[in-house]
């Protein structure tokens, strides 16, 4: 449980940095615009491609632990849509929803692979590795076709989507990291050290924006949007990954993985990419924050029931 507190108090004292810097005027808006693009294009793809690399994925249940992943992601996007509808009595409009939909469906890869190698080291972050390549691809996927439905993007034809899918930042990493994984020869050793020094600042520079897009005050009255996807991401989902694990066999320390992918926070991906999308980004940071706050309470629960 120590290893869960570990990694989660220092997650929220960064974002607490970034609304510091931005409410004290220390960084301009300017300068947050800027960090927010390095952060998507640069420093999350670097930080996918040394974990996928370097993983020891033969000596992991791929199979398990992926398939229960991805079920248990459609399953929650099924009825995160299925909610959609009810929302809008609550004044959830468009892309208010859509940062419903991350805030219920993506995962925070820093704070799983921070714990899971804490808690079992090398094995712990191949089944993380192994979530990344499962979940990363599919839930952007998800994440562009809800922008396109309900952020007011203009319609693509199925090239422009395709084209636009394949050079996300998220997906050609995964592609590229499982690659080198699957197929290259050992990276030269001055460019591994080179990609793990750009993936680590994916931590705080992605925390850093979440804090800058903060609003205290509405983050103090927690409204349906908040509710919902916290109750989905963080209670839902990972008792749906859990009883599909153990239906495939995943037991032990690797079905604690498991659970570790699955009740971890947002992912601090999810402000830039509403950022990027045109979607309520401010409504996503107080998302992500509230869900990081709850997490130091519920996934040392939901581990030691789970179990």
């Amino acid at each position: 449980m120590t290893a869960v507190f570990a990694s989660l108090i220092p997650t929220f004292l960064i974002i607490a940095t970034g609304w510091l810097c931005r409410v004290t005027g220390f960084l301009d808006d300017r300068h947050w615009v800027g960090l927010e693009r390095a952060t998507y294009v640069i420093f999350f793809p670097a930080l996918i491609v040394d974990t996928l690399s370097r993983a020891d994925l033969g000596s992991v249940p791929v199979a398990g632990v992926g398939g229960a992943l991805v079920s248990g992601i459609l399953l929650i996007a099924a009825i995160t849509l299925a909610l959609r509808t009810t929302l809008e009595r609550f004044g959830v409009d468009g892309p208010s929803f859509t940062s419903v939909f991350q805030g219920a469906t993506r995962w925070n890869t820093f704070i799983g692979l921070s714990v899971a190698g804490s808690l079992f080291g090398p094995r712990g972050v191949a089944l993380i590795a192994v979530a990344i390549a499962a979940m990363v691809p599919l839930l952007n996927l998800l994440a562009f076709t809800v922008f396109i439905r309900y952020a007011g993007q203009p319609r693509r034809s199925p090239l422009d989507l395709f084209r636009s899918f394949a050079t996300n930042p998220f997906i050609w990493s995964c592609a590229l990291g499982i690659g080198l994984n699957l197929l290259a020869p050992p990276l030269p050793k001055p460019l591994v050290i080179y990609i793990d020094i750009m993936g680590r600042a994916a931590l705080a520079a992605g925390l850093l924006v979440v804090g800058a897009g903060l609003d205290i005050r509405r983050l103090a009255r927690p409204g349906v949007p908040h509710l919902v996807s916290g109750f989905l991401k963080l209670l839902v989902l990972p008792v749906i990954v859990v009883s599909l694990a153990r239906f495939w066999g995943v037991a032990g320390n690797d079905l604690i993985v498991a659970i570790i992918a699955a009740s971890v926070p947002s992912a601090s991906a999810a402000y830039v990419l509403a950022r990027q999308m045109g979607g309520n980004a401010p409504l996503m940071a107080e998302i992500l924050t509230l869900q990081t706050l709850i997490a130091m309470a519920t996934m040392p629960l939901l581990i030691l029931l789970l179990a």
